[in-house]
């Protein structure tokens, strides 16, 4: 299904701030708000909107220390991918998994309090984790940008 201006403007409002009522939402589109409500419906069971959900602050919340890790596997059959894919889908410390084209298999960000943590998470889960055979680890010294929002097309 193509998306018509009114949709993007809907998913912009909504990427800006989730917690919007339908309401304010309405009055910002300028449509009812039965019609902003049935577009945000039909958004989601289309699988435009995923969900929604809180960002948090990782300082105050003790685990300020942001890491990257590369993987490389020690083969790349599809059961270990698998088995890989798995074990990381249960661990909280590593808040994003993608596999990538190039010299390494995975790339993990993960979140620790500090640098021993950090360390005692790599000897006692990363480094255990089905199939790894090497690491790479890049310690964020500044978060520059951090966002989740997609640029979207202007409509």
């Amino acid at each position: 299904m193509k998306l018509d201006r009114l949709d993007l403007r809907i998913l912009s409002a909504l990427q800006a701030d989730g917690r919007i009522s339908n309401l304010k939402l309405a009055e910002a589109i300028g449509l009812s708000p039965t019609a902003v409500l049935a577009r945000v419906q039909r958004l989601t069971r289309e699988g435009y909107i995923l969900g929604y959900e809180a960002r948090l602050n990782p300082i105050k919340l003790g685990v300020g220390m942001l890491v990257f890790v590369e993987v490389l596997l020690d083969r790349t059959t599809p059961n270990v991918f698998d088995a890989f894919n798995a074990a990381v889908q249960i661990r909280p410390e590593i808040m994003e998994c993608h596999m990538v084209a190039g010299g390494f298999d995975y790339l993990l960000k993960t979140r620790s309090a500090d640098m021993n943590d950090y360390r005692n998470f790599a000897g006692t889960v990363l480094w255990q984790l089905p199939g790894v055979r090497e690491t790479r680890t890049y310690a964020v010294m500044e978060e520059v940008k951090n966002s989740a929002r997609l640029a979207l097309p202007q409509g």
